[in-house]
């Protein structure tokens, strides 16, 4: 049983051998070849064009938060409507309705969020 086991598992190893070799030749390569020549620019943090002008951990707005986490919201929403789609002729009308809850709750928070005036930037 074990030996079947390693033998079905063995393509498998020798993928990820030769790909863990490509990658430690590639790094290698770029070691060996690039020039290794830092100086205070190109240590230096970038920050949109412009030299850092505050403390990194400097607070942000709650907004910048809120936007992350509809952008997330959101994101789960589209991750979760692809397999849906594919599926939805399998899944039947139940299947339907537990999404059309799923949209409904998330355009509920998104109207929450909306009249809270979280997407409006001043």
């Amino acid at each position: 049983m074990t030996t079947s086991l390693v033998s079905e598992y063995f393509p498998i190893l020798v993928f990820l051998a030769i790909a863990i070799v490509i990658a430690g030749a590639a790094v290698g390569a770029s070691l060996v070849v690039g020039k290794q020549n830092p100086d205070s620019e190109k240590l230096s943090a970038y920050e949109c064009g412009f030299d850092a002008f505050a403390d990194a951990r400097s607070k942000f707005d709650v907004r910048f938060y809120l936007v992350s986490i509809l952008f997330i919201i959101f994101d789960l929403e589209v991750a979760f409507l692809f397999p849906w789609a594919v599926a939805l002729k399998d899944i039947g009308m139940f299947g339907f309705w537990s999404m059309m809850v799923f949209l409904g709750v998330l355009t509920v928070g998104f109207i929450y969020e909306w009249k809270k005036g979280a997407l409006e930037w001043e």
